[in-house]
């Protein structure tokens, strides 16, 4: 790495508020967005409740032609991604080579595969010629980060990644990487998802990962809390804007946050349940931390990958525990997936977001619904009102399916 990478632009739809200033919002409001499912029937699983995005209007952000052309998967991320470059004031039709050639960095765990179930529905009922001919071009994992490329003509990489729920933190932390030795000067990057649909519902209800409190959908992710039992599935998109510091200095643009180191790893144990020692998803912090130059008790905050599972909470708080030992007693931590949910390879990017705007504005997010912490997950909670404190150091985390884990520094800008 020869060059600091800052972050510039933020853009985010979720179903707690979109753009910056919503999203915002929607955390200092505190209020979870779960409620019974209204996408599909959802009578034939365990869990009937989702964080269900209401306000999403793709031709707020692009024309007739395109919106019908694209699956919802593609809408998040290029409606994300103009709400970025506009946020870091740079136009798509910018003529400047480094903004001509971006690139494009976006994870998704599960792509298109939302827009594949409803054709199949009309191949099974009316046969081939009622299925959308856009298929092909709607499900594969890069066809969010393609269609972003071509929205705003970036001809730079093009990188879609299906890491799990660490999607979009890895495709931030590859595009920190790609800045940082000089292989771009812009990119945008990111996560996206919009798994709400009943096969992809489904499967994760079959496998038990889902909070089964229908009565109380508000209340049904609570992560660290001694009573959860699983997530509460979502949707939702982040998209960001990284810079060179040289070229956001040159260009007069103010970042929200540095972004200094980026580890990731693998558990190479089971494709659902945590590694028991939680070792990799440790190695992890600390090789974003070692690329950072931090030591453990610089971190001032760290935000948890908190899915509200009973295997994955406890895990990460093992590895916390073996990163920050004693300072893990000072250090506050919070999950903020009782808010938004788990919208799996967009909550990276999503809780980026989230931990960009706790340093810039001197806030820290609570943990919805933490009545009664697992005495096997104690660490130091924010308040549940959450904390006016400045912060210049955080750590956010996203483990995943697979094994994979990924974790990222930032800093509160203080200029250069």
């Amino acid at each position: 790495m020869t060059r600091r990478v800052v972050i510039t632009g933020i853009g985010a739809i979720t179903p707690i508020g979109s753009g910056r200033e919503g999203l915002w919002t929607g955390l200092r409001r505190g209020a979870s967005a779960g409620r019974p499912i209204t996408r599909f029937d959802p009578a034939p699983f365990r869990s009937k409740i989702a964080a269900e995005i209401d306000d999403f209007d793709p031709l707020d952000y692009m024309d007739k032609k395109k919106a019908r052309r694209l699956d919802l998967f593609s809408q998040l991320s290029v409606a994300a991604g103009r709400q970025a470059l506009e946020d870091a004031d740079l136009s798509p039709s910018d003529v400047d080579p480094a903004v001509r050639r971006a690139a494009v960095y976006l994870g998704s765990a599960l792509g298109g595969t939302a827009f594949g179930e409803a054709q199949h529905e009309r191949f099974l009922e009316k046969g081939a010629r009622a299925v959308d001919p856009t298929l092909a071009l709607a499900v594969f994992g890069g066809a969010g980060a393609t269609n972003i490329a071509m929205e705003f003509g970036l001809k730079g990489p093009v990188l879609g990644n299906a890491n799990s729920c660490a999607s979009g933190a890895m495709a931030i932390g590859e595009a920190f990487r790609l800045i940082g030795t000089g292989g771009a000067d812009v990119a945008l990057a990111g996560g996206t998802e919009a798994p709400l649909a009943p096969l992809s519902f489904g499967a994760f209800s079959l496998i038990r990962a889902m909070s089964t409190r229908n009565d109380s959908p508000g209340e049904a992710s609570r992560p660290f809390d001694r009573d959860r039992d699983g997530f509460l599935m979502s949707e939702g998109a982040a998209v960001f804007v990284l810079e060179s510091l040289e070229r956001a200095e040159a260009r007069g643009a103010q970042p929200y946050v540095e972004i200094l180191g980026y580890g990731a790893t693998n558990d190479a144990y089971h494709m659902t349940a945590p590694l028991p020692s939680a070792e990799e998803a440790a190695q992890a912090m600390r090789l974003a931390l070692d690329e950072a130059n931090l030591a453990p008790d610089e971190v001032d905050y760290l935000n948890a990958h908190a899915t509200s599972t009973p295997l994955g909470d406890r895990a990460e708080v093992l590895a916390i525990h073996k990163v920050f030992g004693e300072h893990a007693k000072r250090m506050p931590v919070s999950g903020t997936k009782g808010l938004h949910g788990h919208a799996l390879g967009a909550s990276g990017a999503i809780e980026v977001a989230i931990t960009a705007l706790a340093l810039d504005r001197g806030w820290l997010p609570p943990t919805a619904n933490l009545e009664d912490p697992d005495p096997a997950c104690w660490l130091t909670y924010v308040p549940a009102k959450g904390s006016n404190a400045t912060t210049d150091i955080a750590v956010t985390n996203s483990f995943g399916f697979g094994g994979i884990n990924a974790s990222l520094a930032l800093s509160r800008w203080w200029g250069a």
